[in-house]
């Protein structure tokens, strides 16, 4: 019998087993797809060939603030492969592009050379965003109704500019946390340009993978982790609950046990595997994020990346010498619905908008990943209603996204996720361990 079964290989089943296989107990992960990764994950590319590509279902990134991730990539040893950047470049229809930086000033004055020169906002725009910086530092932490206002409410209620809030605000806040300002809880806002742009002088620096995603969990880096079983391909059909406890797990026909029980799977599963738990979760909703890739003939940019203003895409990420872009749309309800050849001829002509290389090249193939269920909806009301670690039965644990991490949506909030819960297991299991590690402040 094992010490753990965990169900769901996303980021909170990895970390989870992680931990626990790290604090030497023996783990039965079970994921239902033939990778791990959930929706953080690669695929092969659709091809007639033999050996098709593989993509990331879309472009993921981190900043240096999102430490517990970079926690369980040192655990799988693979954080060296992921590449820091220390500038955003944020490109106007037209081409025109402005860089923000930090420079050698202590934290929150270290964006205080590049933010002046930004010229894609005006001088009242930038005003208007440096008072509301200040308020953030502020009101956060004394400010009760945070969760019950919305972050577009805020930012009108602090006098920000038409132009200071498409411009700048929702570019950051809809791609961090992948939903739009007029449906985003203002505590959720706060966070993150607290922690990524205002509390330390480098915890906005962007990471990004050097490779797929699927290469960062991959079966080598498992092999640390001897008491750690990977189960793919092997979807768990039923927990067997009886007088409060679950008494086992069932899949492929066959029962299997342990004393611990974690279930790591999207909320919008969690009725159906494990109906006793009777959580109410009427509140929750999806929001969607469309990746959009695009191959070229060419080079279309140097850059390694791009925040792409006043249009339908918001970022790209070069991903091979200027001739394979990323393209990412959070929030995407927009494209949910849109034919495939309309969603890759919107992304064409908007990106040409911005990079005049792609008027002349020509594109030799492209491809559409729809997550519609990406993340939970970070909307007003719902921080309180999120579930813990612990459940009514004595022996299951919860850990995904949806959960209550302390953070929103987002792969270091899957991760805090399954670290909290790994400390409730062992708790249970009478020898503490110490997963989590806290905000950078």
């Amino acid at each position: 019998m094992q010490d753990c079964i965990v169900i769901g290989g996303g980021l909170s089943g990895m970390a989870a087993a992680a931990a626990l296989g790290e604090a030497g107990l023996s783990v039965q992960l079970f994921e239902s797809k033939g990778f791990l990764g959930g929706r953080a994950a690669s695929y092969p590319q659709p091809s007639p060939h033999p050996d098709p590509e593989l993509i990331d279902n879309c472009q993921h990134i981190l900043l240096r603030c999102c430490v517990n991730l970079l926690d369980f990539y040192r655990r799988l040893n693979v954080a060296g492969q992921i590449r820091f950047h220390r500038e955003f470049h944020f490109f106007e229809p037209g081409g025109r592009v402005s860089h923000l930086r930090s420079s050698s000033l202590p934290a929150p004055l270290h964006f205080s050379r590049t933010f002046p020169g930004l010229k894609f906002l005006a001088l009242a725009d930038k005003v208007a965003i440096a008072r509301a910086l200040w308020t953030i530092q502020l009101q956060r932490g004394r400010r009760k109704d945070l969760d019950r206002t919305t972050m577009l409410d805020w930012l009108r209620e602090t006098g920000q500019t038409r132009r200071a809030i498409g411009r700048f605000w929702r570019p950051v806040l809809v791609s961090a946390i992948n939903e739009e300002l007029d449906r985003m809880a203002a505590s959720h806002g706060f966070q993150v340009f607290w922690l990524a742009f205002l509390a330390r002088s480098d915890s906005y620096e962007m990471g990004v993978p050097s490779v797929t995603l699927s290469q960062l969990y991959a079966s080598e880096a498992w092999q640390r982790f001897p008491n750690v079983q990977i189960c793919l391909r092997a979807p768990v059909e039923r927990v067997l609950v009886e007088d409060g406890e679950v008494r086992g797990v069932v899949s492929g026909g066959e029962e299997y046990q342990a004393r611990w029980y974690l279930c790591a799977v999207p909320f919008d599963r969690i009725a159906g595997l494990v109906p006793e738990l009777q959580l109410d979760l009427s509140r929750y909703e999806h929001s969607p994020i469309t990746g959009i890739h695009l191959w070229f003939d060419r080079p279309v940019t140097e850059f390694p990346h791009g925040v792409l203003l006043d249009r339908t895409i918001q970022w790209f990420f070069n991903k091979e010498s200027g001739r394979y872009l990323q393209i990412v749309v959070s929030a995407s309800r927009q494209l949910t619905g849109m034919p495939r050849g309309e969603v890759i001829g919107l992304a064409v002509r908007e990106l040409a908008e911005f990079l005049p290389a792609v008027r002349d090249a020509k594109l030799e193939k492209a491809h559409v990943v729809k997550e519609v269920r990406a993340t939970f909806s970070a909307c007003p009301g719902l921080e309180s209603l999120r579930p813990p670690a612990a459940t009514r039965l004595r022996n299951l644990f919860l850990a995904g996204d949806w959960t209550r991490s302390g953070w929103p949506a987002t792969m270091e909030g899957a991760v805090r996720s399954g670290h909290i819960a790994a400390e409730a297991i062992t708790a249970a299991e009478g020898r503490p361990g110490k997963f989590l590690l806290p905000d950078i402040a």
